[in-house]
């Protein structure tokens, strides 16, 4: 039987060890006082202090503590046969057998320590009638119970201390278990991030570089002066997404929004390229927003002013930032073709249902603020995205 490690065991190892030396010291001392110069004096004084010694070195050497090994096995067999000589000798040394139970019991697996018990029991016994002058009903019956009582309290703390190390494994493995699924959580999330910041900036970027260079090729021989213009705002969208790549590698932030640049200050700047007019309008009293709060607005208006270049054939756009106490609404509005809206489950675009990451990321953005986006559009009339982002009250 393995001992336990907690605080309970510990402490009933304390008051058994304490209690075997003073059992051990009251028998010699008892037998001294009755038996004044008995020839068996120094043999039982020997003994007496030869148990002691071997009772204490079992602890000091760690056998408490180990597996059932033959060292373990031979140092009982010592204290036992010690105590059985004593015992022989002196009879009254038997009521030390209570303590050498939970040494037994700490020491041997559980069968061969009952056994043990047992027989330690049937000893004491035997011991106590020798000692009688009469029979006494409770010199048979107290040793068994005591032994019953104390194998009894033991094993129930044995059993206990299982189901508690037991209890701890299935936590620590269970927080283990949950603090790996954070972390592929957290993967996630974060692989997630990046195609979002990807898709919004350096894919919105050479899409844009794309079609203007495409239209400054179409235009090259018949228009020069348009089509190197082109080429100029071409070469500024790439500086710009170089600037942008740089800032997502440093820290992921939006470059606009650098340098203590305000969400209205980025929105206001932002275009759609050359054919299509973007507007910028501003409702409210501006209050501080959280770096996070900008960040996704800014993303929002990028995504859907690439969309509206992309795939709308509007002429105009407006940027609508509205401060409504509560919360903070980003309108985004243009005169396109519009598109008949999918159902909720669908991926969609702005003004195409089935585009990629656009309005996927979009949501996923003001999802992770607590907020909506919502999505109004009829063919021929343009369409409006409209994300709403709530605030926390100001201290």
């Amino acid at each position: 039987m393995t001992p336990a490690r907690n605080p309970d065991t510990r402490t009933l190892a304390t008051v058994a060890h304490t209690a075997f030396f003073l059992l051990l010291g009251a028998s010699l001392v008892r037998f001294l006082l009755r038996h004044p110069g008995d020839p068996r004096t120094p043999w039982i004084i020997a003994l007496s202090v030869t148990l002691a010694l071997l009772y204490v070195l079992g602890p000091a050497l760690g056998i408490r503590d180990a597996a059932p090994t033959p060292r373990r096995l031979v140092w009982l067999g010592l204290v036992v046969a010690t105590w059985v000589v004593l015992v022989v000798l002196a009879p009254s040394f038997a009521w030390c057998a209570v303590p050498l139970f939970f040494t037994a019991l700490r020491t041997l697996p559980p069968r061969a320590a009952i056994v043990l018990v047992a027989l330690l029991t049937t000893f004491v016994v035997i011991a106590q009638l020798q000692l009688a002058k009469a029979f006494d009903p409770n010199l048979l019956l107290a040793p068994p119970a005591v032994a019953a009582l104390a194998t009894a309290v033991f094993v129930h703390m044995e059993r206990q201390t299982q189901a508690q190390r037991a209890l701890i494994d299935d936590l620590i493995r269970t927080r283990r278990e949950l603090a790996a699924t954070e972390r592929r959580e957290g993967t996630l999330a974060e692989r997630q991030r990046l195609s979002m910041e990807i898709h919004d900036t350096l894919a919105q970027n050479l899409s844009s570089q794309q079609m203007l260079l495409q239209a400054a090729d179409r235009t090259w021989d018949t228009d020069p002066a348009t089509a190197r213009a082109h080429v100029r705002t071409a070469t500024g969208i790439a500086a710009h997404g170089l600037a942008e790549a740089r800032r997502l590698v440093h820290d992921l932030a939006p470059s606009e929004l650098a340098d203590g640049a305000g969400l209205a200050d980025a929105l206001r700047a932002l275009d759609a390229g050359p054919e299509i007019e973007v507007r910028f309008h501003l409702e409210g009293t501006p209050t501080a927003l959280p770096d996070r709060v900008q960040s996704a607005l800014l993303r929002i208006a990028q995504g859907a002013l690439a969309n509206i270049r992309e795939h709308s054939g509007a002429r105009t756009a407006a940027l609508t930032l509205t401060y409504l106490g509560d919360q903070v609404v980003l309108d985004v509005a243009d005169d396109g073709h519009g598109f008949t809206e999918p159902e909720p489950t669908a991926a969609a675009t702005a003004t195409t249902p089935q585009r990629g990451h656009g309005l996927p990321a979009m949501r996923a953005r003001v999802r992770q603020l607590g907020g909506t986006l919502t999505i109004e559009s009829t063919p021929g009339e343009g369409t409006v995205l409209s994300a709403s982002v709530p605030l926390e009250p100001a201290p």
